[in-house]
């Protein structure tokens, strides 16, 4: 073979420099160019060698589409790439970030604050292991996940995607990246990225870095805090990320102190890339660039210089592509971008390409097409949800528990917005980017998840928002209320109020007054509770987003499992003690971080 690019005995770097030397300028601009699904053509991506696509969230073939639908979909775009000169293949990728969730029918598991409240490191792996088939099923390669932010304000919109504010829960769950790109072998280098074969992805951990610390916790705001501070709290999770071989980094929205990240060379370069030795690459995100300059995109030059100099390498464009190319070309002829930043650039994503095995397997792989929703997977789902859910009260009074409940009870009513919503079970970033309401998957509701789980004799009444009279006379044993959160995303999520939606606590209220109630909150972060609901309810279970599997809520209300899960983030009394994180002097939560309970005895806190 000439080309040493091509031959996959080579060695890596080896390869990395052969297919460098034989590249344009035009073609290297390309690889940097990540674009989304919807304007991408097969005529550009093989004239431009454009190196990676996106979909949005939500944004795929059609509506509803299966994963072999979206497997002969990325198969298109992937021959129109392999059709350019040198052939270099493309990367697909996608916010895989609770379960290959853009996909109808893929396995929904708990979000990230969740599997913070199981702690379980193992399962977090199982679970990237479980995603990154189901995401090769659907011929994607890459997965921006997982998000290791740390979460210090449940005001933020992003909560969800944090699975603590402790920076030791989040460094114990970066054990997902060896389920998603496989476990690297003992003595693999330090930040070299890795991935260990077809059923793998490259995987991200986003969003570098602070994104979780910002003021009153708006979604892309300013990070206020010492380099000690920030590198303790907030940088310490990448180094675990960089330990695992994570090959790809994105760059986060917000500020620290007042600079943009995604204009940051100190943080992206100096720290990154040279202090903690990083070898992969570093995406922007979404039209990020555009947010450098006032109005959003004016001087479009001005940020793409301004990004590339501080160490972005690959750019989320995500639509005007020609514009960037045509931008950064002039950049580079004019000396303001250097041609070696343009070369260290595409070493970098040609690096994870060959190390993703891109070259040899560009295709996607229809054996693994059953995997997708399997028995299994939705049983590891049921898993995390159960050990996830964090019991807050049991019981009026300490010698006589709620819990578990009686599943040949009589009459059980169930009740409330969140009992039978799968797509509000789910919360955001599924099937769409901010989520929905009803059947937008498939999988079990609560109330499904009940009827299956009571006896023969048991009647289970389902009345969404029940009036007093319809709740007068009518024997209840006991009520099950779920209420919570709508799905949001991002900056639609920030919150400063944080009570409970859809008047949650009122029917909890008026349903308490009248039956014995275990009230069930669907959220992705802690809620306002009001002592008066606290105090009428006989039970209160924390369940998060738990995805597409309700029967691991009643597997454990039922008692066929005991409680497991402990509180990731601190509850607080009232939104105006906010920011307060565990170790603050004056910590006064209505629940401190740790905190849960088991149906036979408290558990200690940690």
């Amino acid at each position: 073979m000439d080309c040493i690019y091509k031959n996959p005995n080579a060695p890596i770097e080896g390869r990395v420099k052969d297919l460098l030397s034989r590249m344009t300028l035009q073609e290297k601009i390309g690889q940097m160019t990540q674009i989304e699904r919807s304007v991408a053509t097969p005529a550009d991506l093989k004239d431009l060698s454009i190196g990676s696509i996106l979909s949005a969230g939500g944004s795929g073939p059609f509506e509803k589409a299966l994963s072999s639908d979206w497997a002969d979909m990325v198969d298109r775009f992937q021959q129109a790439a392999l059709a350019s000169r040198l052939g270099i293949p493309l990367i697909y990728g996608i916010d895989a970030v609770h379960g290959n969730n853009s996909v109808y029918g893929a396995t929904i598991f708990p979000h990230n604050i969740g599997l913070g409240a199981t702690r379980d490191a193992d399962l977090a792996q199982r679970i990237g292991v479980a995603t990154a088939l189901e995401v090769r099923a659907s011929g994607i390669h890459y997965d921006f996940a997982p998000c290791v932010t740390v979460c210090r304000d449940p005001r933020w919109g992003r909560s969800y995607e944090s699975f603590s504010e402790d920076t030791n829960i989040i460094r114990k769950m970066t054990s997902i990246i060896t389920g998603l790109q496989g476990q690297p072998p003992e003595g693999h280098p330090n930040g070299y990225p890795f991935v260990a074969g077809r059923n793998n992805v490259i995987a991200c951990a986003k969003h570098f870095v602070g994104d979780g610390g910002t003021e009153k916790g708006i979604n892309e705001g300013d990070t206020i805090l010492s380099y000690d501070d920030l590198e303790s709290i907030h940088m310490a999770p990448y180094l675990d990320c960089l330990s695992l071989g994570v090959s790809t980094v994105m760059a986060s929205y917000s500020s620290w102190n007042g600079l943009k990240l995604h204009a940051d060379r100190f943080l992206l370069t100096e720290i990154l890339k040279d202090k903690l030795g990083f070898k992969g690459f570093v995406i922007s995100d979404w039209e990020a660039l555009d947010r450098l300059c006032e109005p959003k995109g004016s001087n479009y030059r001005y940020c793409i210089s301004t990004a590339v100099n501080a160490g972005i390498d690959m750019v989320m464009v995500p639509h005007r592509y020609k514009q960037f190319v045509e931008d950064l070309t002039f950049l580079v002829e004019s000396g303001e971008v250097q041609m070696s930043r343009i070369d260290d650039a595409v070493e970098r994503i040609l690096r994870v390409k060959f190390v993703g095995g891109l070259f040899e397997y560009p295709f996607s792989d229809r054996s693994l097409l059953d995997i997708v929703g399997c028995k299994q997977h939705r049983e590891l789902a049921c898993e995390a949800v159960r050990k996830s859910l964090v019991l807050l009260k049991n019981g009026k009074n300490p010698g006589n528990p709620f819990l578990p409940l009686d599943r040949n009870a009589k009459r059980i009513l169930v009740a409330g917005s969140h009992a039978d919503d799968l797509g509000f079970q789910c919360g955001g970033w599924t099937a769409t980017w901010h989520g929905d309401s009803g059947r937008i998957t498939i999988g079990i509701t609560i109330l499904d998840a009940i009827r299956e789980s009571v006896g023969e004799k048991t009647e289970v009444i389902y009345d969404k928002y029940p009036s007093p009279n319809s709740l007068a006379g009518q024997n209840y044993s006991f009520a099950i209320v779920v209420v919570g959160e709508p799905p949001y995303a991002e900056t639609l999520g920030d919150n400063e109020e944080l009570g409970i939606p859809f008047n949650g606590s009122g029917i909890i209220s008026s349903i308490a007054d009248r039956i014995p109630t275990l009230a069930i909150l669907i959220s992705g972060r802690p809620l306002v509770l009001k002592p008066s609901v606290l105090e009428k309810v006989d039970a209160l279970v924390a369940a998060w987003l738990p995805g597409s599997e309700g029967r691991g809520v009643t597997d454990v209300v039922f008692g066929d499992f005991e409680f497991e899960g402990r509180l990731p983030m601190t509850w607080f009394r009232s939104a105006k003690q906010l920011p307060m994180n565990a170790g603050h002097n004056s910590y006064d939560p209505l629940f401190p971080l740790g905190f849960g309970l088991t149906c036979n005895k408290e558990k200690p806190l940690e």
